[in-house]
């Protein structure tokens, strides 16, 4: 893990160089563990009805209606609890990325909201971008077992 200081940057403080580098891991471990805990907790309903979501996913384009339903459930509710600890993160959160930028494109042009109705999504989508592309730090299950995508 590189400094989190960027190079050749002169802070301001130079006194907080060691309390950033000290929090660095710590506040990436925190977002990861909030964003997968807000995932599970948006997929807790749809993992009770997996194929709940058939018929709304269809309307969106995705065919056959149940096996994306499925799919929806499992990453919200499933990958949320990966991201959480930190286990297959990358894929995990992947697969998130892809349901919030469905979610975009859903409220932003299908329901014709814009921006302010995509905000949210818009700002998740980034959240499980950054780790898709990042992973899960030394803070996590990949990091335990020595093992990561």
């Amino acid at each position: 893990m590189s400094d989190p200081v960027a190079k050749g940057t002169r802070l301001f403080v130079p006194a907080l160089s060691g309390l950033y580098s000290g929090l660095h891991n710590f506040a990436e471990t925190v977002l990861r563990v909030i964003a997968g805990a807000a995932l599970v907790t948006h997929g807790l309903g749809k993992i009770g009805d997996p194929f709940g979501s058939a018929g709304m996913v269809e309307s969106l384009g995705f065919y056959p209606g149940a096996f994306w339903s499925l799919m929806l459930s499992l990453t919200e509710f499933v990958g949320g609890i990966f991201i959480a600890i930190g286990f297959l993160t990358r894929p995990a959160s992947l697969a998130a990325t892809f349901v919030l930028l469905v979610t975009v494109w859903f409220h932003w042009i299908t329901a014709g909201q814009g921006y302010s109705g995509a905000e949210k999504s818009i700002l998740w989508a980034a959240i499980f971008f950054f780790f898709a592309i990042r992973g899960g730090n030394s803070h996590s299950v990949d990091a335990k077992i020595g093992r990561a995508f």
